[in-house]
């Protein structure tokens, strides 16, 4: 799985803020009450919401791993729909590119 580029930039150049990071990071995981695939799933509905797509790729990878299936990846992504609106939309093709091009 591959990391956008701005993330592998924030990661190799900044590397005391990146540890930093990853360490709130595994300590929210850790405190999070909800099964990984879910987690992965619910992330890429905040991920949606928030239209920060050069994340999707790694993150549905992930959750493909962990077994979700094409459709709960779709239906992830457009769960924000009634309150952010159609903006998710936007999200969707990348997505469903990330799922079908990551391995299984």
């Amino acid at each position: 799985m591959n990391v956008s580029d701005a993330f592998q930039v924030f990661l190799t150049q900044t590397p005391a803020h990146a540890e930093a990071w990853m360490g709130a990071v595994r300590g929210l995981d850790e405190a999070s009450a909800l099964d990984d695939k879910t987690g992965e799933l619910a992330y890429l509905a905040v991920l949606a919401a928030e239209r920060l797509t050069s994340g999707i790729p790694f993150h549905v990878a992930s959750a493909k791993k962990l077994g979700a299936t094409r459709a709960e990846v779709a239906s992830a992504v457009l769960v924000g729909l009634p309150a952010v609106g159609n903006a998710v939309t936007q999200a969707l093709p990348v997505a469903l590119e990330a799922w079908d091009q990551a391995e299984d």
